[in-house]
């Protein structure tokens, strides 16, 4: 298992060797964008120029061959909502998202599916036998509201089956780098019953350092898929935030990057 860094024309992503369908992490390299959001932000709210954005969307929407219109995006707020989207929920690029869901889900094929982060754990699913995938928003606060049972529960429900299903956790902050206090750890522990062994490092001021990846991962493996089929990023997006988002690192003042895939 690998992420592996690509490159097509200016554009740099990361795949998973374990999706076996088109997929994206996307990284800050390879768009228009210009200041603070140089250069491939895809975010669509934070102040970037709305054409710069639509380019943005262009490139990498054609990674998924489809168009900028074409893909169902999250509207994350932090919750644990995935949705099951369709051929209606393909969104216009640049208007407002009519529901708010963290987590998409589909079975639809050429319909691809984006979500966002900026140090949360962007998390790609797919069951390619079957035909189902999924892409999920998993912050700490999903995290613990077990946004990825509620996937995987959508997923099994269009057909997936736990033996066949592959996830791909990405570039995300690392253990290395997310500091939390006591609330976090608290909320993690109780999340995976107890088995939080090799996932936090208290440090003598207070605060914990999380691992959110690894706890995530475990929460999958608690799930039912094969350790086999899950592959976790080791880039911290804090460490290496010149190469992805970092909300931590620019204080708020940043772009977004996108996970992407779709059946084909």
């Amino acid at each position: 298992m690998s992420f592996i860094e690509n490159r097509e024309n200016d554009l740099v992503y990361m795949t998973s060797s374990v999706i076996g369908v088109p997929h994206a992490f996307t990284t800050r390299y390879g768009g228009v964008s210009e200041g603070i959001f140089s250069s491939l932000n895809l975010g669509s709210n934070r102040g970037d120029d709305p054409d710069a954005v639509r380019e943005n969307y262009r490139r990498v929407c054609a990674l998924m061959g489809a168009g900028i219109n074409e893909a169902a995006v999250t509207k994350q707020v932090h919750g644990n909502v995935v949705r099951v989207v369709t051929e209606r929920d393909r969104h216009v690029c640049m208007s407002a998202v009519p529901y708010e869901a963290d987590g998409l889900v589909t079975s639809v094929r050429s319909l691809p599916l984006m979500c966002f982060t900026a140090d949360c754990v962007p998390v790609l699913l797919c069951d390619s036998a079957h035909g189902v995938i999924a892409a999920v928003h998993a912050g700490w606060r999903s995290s613990v509201s077990d946004i990825l049972g509620n996937a995987v529960k959508e997923m099994c429900a269009l057909g997936a089956r736990k033996e066949n299903l592959c996830a791909a956790l990405g570039p995300a902050i690392g253990k290395c780098c997310f500091e939390t206090d006591d609330d976090v750890p608290a909320a993690v522990a109780v999340y995976l019953g107890g088995e939080t062994e090799g996932l936090f490092v208290r440090r003598g001021d207070g605060k914990t350092l999380v691992d959110l990846r690894g706890a995530n991962k475990r929460r999958l493996l608690q799930l039912g898929l094969r350790e086999e089929n899950i592959d976790v990023s080791d880039e911290c997006s804090f460490c290496s935030h010149e190469k992805y988002w970092s909300h931590r690192y620019t204080k708020g003042q940043r772009g977004s990057q996108a996970a992407a895939i779709v059946l084909r």
